[in-house]
């Protein structure tokens, strides 16, 4: 067990409180059907790992795609980061967030020729 000072512990709070917060646009495409899910998402990095941790595990983890995912398995679908967008320190998250879901709808505009469920 790890056992921290005051002063190691109080580094670490400010340290994860700076960090910087990306998130963004993506795009898992079943390779089979053409078909995308596109999504935002303030953590583009753990939508990514949940993806990853899903295909491993063959547990589909998004109610829109699971019917795909059922029918062509998890081989089948790859994740794509569309677009990633950075928190400004002086934004809130409900901004960021506004702004990534602007991103999306951006996205969807730019893929509505593609076989495009959201």
């Amino acid at each position: 067990m790890l056992i921290l000072n005051k002063e190691a512990k109080k580094e670490m709070i400010a340290a994860y409180r700076e960090r910087q917060i990306i998130g963004g646009v993506y795009a898992i495409t079943n390779t089979r059907s053409g078909r995308k899910f596109i999504d935002a998402t303030t953590d583009i990095r753990g939508s990514k790992n949940r993806f990853d941790f899903a295909q491993k595990t063959g547990m589909c983890t998004d109610k829109k795609i699971e019917r795909d995912w059922k029918e062509s398995g998890a081989s089948a679908f790859i994740f794509e980061t569309l677009e990633e967008y950075t928190k400004n320190t002086s934004q809130t998250m409900e901004e960021f967030q506004a702004d990534v879901t602007t991103l999306k709808e951006l996205w969807l505009e730019k893929l509505s020729g593609c076989d495009v469920f959201s």
